[in-house]
């Protein structure tokens, strides 16, 4: 069984709990990125103007992409991490999605937040992920420990 943890992360909480899960789960690590880097005045939620509130605002935006070189096609398994924009996965990870083929494979989400879940993104994820197999997401600390993440790969019984 071929694993990858594909990522997007704008602050490198994500990036932090994606590379602990890559050990766990003896994965392939990707990282998603914006062709437009996030910058912090981005990133201000309690800016109606800033870019993440403004793409968070409408469903249907997709950031582009800074590449399509994510090597989906060989994995039968993608865990799929990102922060919690406003209860749901950032735009981006539609993005990601929107350029993959998905079929036949098992997405599981994983995600960091504050304490926010992941809300209609579940549902968001099942749809854009087409012909894949979701698995309910779950929220982790970025400093998870690769044994607390061990534990919940294995109990997912993917092989």
């Amino acid at each position: 069984m071929k694993t990858l943890v594909a990522f997007f992360s704008a602050s490198g909480s994500t990036a932090r709990l994606a590379n602990t899960l890559a050990a766990a789960a003896d994965a392939e690590l990707y990282e998603i990125k914006p062709a437009i880097p996030y910058e912090r005045r981005d990133l201000n939620w309690m800016d109606k103007k800033a870019r993440s509130t403004v793409e968070m605002q409408d469903k249907s935006c997709r950031p582009a992409l800074a590449d399509t070189a994510a090597p989906v096609e060989q994995a039968d398994v993608v865990f799929l991490g990102f922060p919690i924009w406003w209860y749901r996965e950032p735009g981006i990870i539609d993005s990601f999605l929107d350029a993959y083929d998905f079929s036949g494979k098992t997405v599981v989400p994983f995600f960091t937040s504050g304490g926010s879940q992941l809300g209609e993104g579940q549902e968001r994820i099942a749809a854009l992920a087409k012909g894949a197999k979701v698995l309910d997401g779950k929220r982790f600390s970025a400093r998870a420990s690769e044994r607390e993440l061990k534990d919940w790969v294995n109990s997912l019984q993917l092989a």
